[in-house]
């Protein structure tokens, strides 16, 4: 996987809640292929991330706030899940612009067990196939998506994955679809 992504640059779009190991082991895969992982948030400083959304498991340090970025600035964006960090994703208009926008770019989007929420509140799965946190499958089917109970699943530009059971597959995945996208202009 070395340099497959080099010179890419992927957003990565947490709050607090994020469950841990879905924000560090895809960002962990992607830096190993050679990106530049870039973590923002609604606020600055740190988030808190969760084990099982229960469990205090450390925090992560913002690079910026996502107010302070545009999609034009990455080749990819990463939504990681846990059942409070895209709650509040959803809550900030801020965020879910950015995530509508970055949809509408065409460049790849991957999002794993609750974070397609932010794409439902972003009007983006209407039409589309993804699979997610099976508490969240219902909102997907209301908001219009074609839901699926598998794996990985790669519809378009839109990469989605069910838990974190699921990780090394999803993140082989999306270094190959992040590595296949268009770039950044």
């Amino acid at each position: 996987m070395a340099g497959e992504l080099s010179g890419r640059r992927v957003a990565i779009l947490a709050a607090d809640g994020v469950e841990r190991l879905e924000l560090e082991q895809p960002r962990k895969a992607l830096d190993e292929a050679g990106a530049e992982t870039v973590l923002l948030s609604i606020k600055t400083g740190e988030i808190a991330a969760r084990d099982h959304d229960l469990v205090d498991a450390g925090t992560f340090g913002v690079d910026r706030e996502v107010s302070d970025a545009t999609p034009e600035e990455f080749d990819a964006l990463l939504l990681p899940g846990g059942t409070v960090n895209p709650d509040q994703l959803r809550t900030d208009a801020t965020a879910v612009a950015f995530v509508q926008a970055f949809v509408d770019s065409g460049r790849p989007v991957a999002a794993i067990c609750h974070g397609p929420w932010t794409l439902v509140e972003a009007d983006r799965v209407r039409g589309r196939r993804l699979t997610s946190w099976p508490s969240l499958r219902t909102d997907l089917r209301n908001a219009g998506a074609d839901v699926v109970d598998e794996q990985v699943v790669t519809d378009g530009t839109l990469t989605t994955s069910r838990s974190p059971d699921d990780l090394p597959a999803f993140c082989e995945r999306i270094v190959q679809e992040f590595g296949a996208g268009p770039r950044r202009s």
